[in-house]
């Protein structure tokens, strides 16, 4: 099973060369990022534990991710969601799909009659977790201090390779849904005295929001990545050309990636190094997902042709 010392490859954008941390070539069940944040849970014992629970949406990644590990840990999997669309649980193929089959529970708070308003985490804390003595509960996305184990890993990785490569600097630009992967990145470079800065971008909520994820996870504000904004505000999950455009555009290079963060990611660089003047070596983290874009592209493909 690899979950770590994955690739670098080199693609052509925007006139310039991008490097390519290849972590969609990590072991497909934990989906890229998910090895690195779900690291902790497999190299540490857990006697105890007799559950996982987390939530989230229904066609997340992390969904897919937290399944393959119940199943390997031998746990069941408690997963909350707001709601499961009809269209969702008439699909064959994603993340819902892969992860009932690997045996996961998947509740829909829309038809708990006790939520009575609640958030999904209020209604976990609340509700759940008190009657749990033998669970182990997981924030959405796997945001929490146990992803800093793996994504150490990743970020010395990071540093042995421009060493090796002779790089006297490095941007590292990845999208961002809780930012758990960009701050925790960050903050090893810093720690470690090199000079590798993260750059991201708000792929779900907004830059207020993205703020107060990295605060959450540190309070040290020289930690947090910095994030690019584009004047365009994208609504997560919603379909725009010029996304499907900028995700064939990337995919002529040789490389897939997935649909909902990798689009917004790549059109926030192009702005970037159009508009900052950026001439130094740009890594970008492919964060794996795909298993997403088997549900994903048909409404592309629908919506745009």
């Amino acid at each position: 099973m690899k979950l770590s010392n994955t690739p670098v490859d080199s693609i052509n954008m925007f006139d310039r060369d991008i490097f390519i941390k290849r972590d969609d070539l990590l072991h497909p069940e934990f989906s890229g990022n998910k090895a690195r944040k779900f690291a902790y849970f497999l190299a540490r014992d857990f006697p105890s534990v007799e559950k996982l629970i987390g939530y989230g949406s229904p066609q997340a990644n992390s969904l897919y991710s937290m399944s393959a590990l119940a199943k390997l840990r031998g746990w069941e999997l408690d997963f909350y969601v707001d709601h499961v669309a009809a269209h969702i649980k008439t699909q064959t193929e994603g993340n819902y799909v892969a992860a009932r089959a690997n045996g996961a529970n998947i509740i829909d708070l829309s038809e708990c009659p006790d939520r009575e308003g609640r958030s999904s985490e209020q209604y976990i804390t609340d509700k759940i977790l008190v009657d749990e003595p033998n669970a182990l509960f997981v924030p959405e996305g796997g945001r929490c201090e146990y992803a800093e184990f793996g994504v150490a890993q990743l970020a010395k990785e990071i540093i042995d390779w421009a060493e090796e490569t002779s790089q006297q600097t490095l941007t590292v630009f990845l999208p961002s849904g809780t930012g758990t992967t960009a701050l925790f990145l960050n903050k090893y470079f810093i720690e470690s005295n090199v000079n590798i800065r993260v750059l991201t971008c708000a792929c779900v909520g907004g830059d207020d929001y993205l703020n107060l994820q990295f605060t959450e996870l540190s309070q040290e504000k020289a930690f947090h990545p910095k994030i690019i904004s584009l004047p365009k505000k994208y609504h997560f999950g919603k379909l725009y050309r010029e996304c499907y455009e900028m995700w064939k555009r990337v995919g002529e290079q040789g490389i897939e990636f997935e649909l909902l963060y990798d689009p917004i990611g790549w059109l926030t660089l192009e702005a970037y190094v159009n508009h900052c003047g950026e001439h130094g070596p740009i890594m970008y983290l492919h964060q794996g997902g795909l298993l997403g874009n088997c549900s994903m592209l048909p409404r592309y493909k629908r919506k745009f042709g």
